[in-house]
């Protein structure tokens, strides 16, 4: 599987291949993960954020191509260290809505970097056949979040219980209005 990045002016998103998902499940630091990539992980992200890869392993080896969809490493352009990760839940569902996840490590916030990724990952994905809808899920308890998707406008459609999450906010945009309102916007 070959991985084309995703650039914005100060990070690249790099997919998690299908063989760094299972150096991750036997160990979320594990010394070979980014090896070969020119990146590494001082802060040891993945090992705090363990989230996203029980959920996304099994679909990626049920079919590698999802890969590029399910997760991505946020690594900083300026020392190509490992600041967080972004990705989509699943591929598009039957509607076109596609739902992000994404997180920043805790040295590194509040630098416009969740900004950041989120326009490089909604730039690539608004491309991308089939997807009519962009998903953001919050806690709104998450207040920093909350006032990121506010700003970018998104329209607040509902709540949902999340299993592990509990009670969130669901906000919405159509791709058309997206690429309407930020086609001009550097990611």
């Amino acid at each position: 599987m070959e991985d084309n990045p995703i650039h914005t002016k100060d990070l690249s998103l790099y997919t998690v291949l299908p063989s760094e998902y299972e150096l991750l499940e036997a160990d979320y630091a594990h010394p070979k993960l980014w090896l070969d990539r020119g990146f590494s992980d001082p802060y040891k992200y993945f090992l705090n954020n363990r989230n996203p890869i029980p959920y996304r392993i099994n679909q990626v080896r049920k079919n590698p191509e999802v890969a590029k969809y399910l997760l991505r490493v946020t690594v900083l352009k300026q020392n190509m260290v490992v600041v967080g990760s972004a990705g989509f839940h699943n591929l598009p569902d039957e509607n076109g809505m596609i739902e992000i996840g994404f997180g920043v490590d805790p040295t590194f916030q509040n630098k416009g970097y969740g900004k950041q990724l989120l326009h490089g990952m909604w730039n690539w994905v608004v491309k991308e056949p089939g997807v009519k809808t962009l998903r953001y899920t919050v806690s709104p308890s998450n207040l920093i979040s909350k006032q990121i998707i506010q700003k970018l406008e998104f329209n607040l459609v509902g709540e949902q219980i999340d299993d592990v999450d509990g009670v969130e906010e669901i906000y919405e945009l159509s791709t058309t209005d997206y690429k309407l309102r930020f086609t001009d916007i550097p990611s």
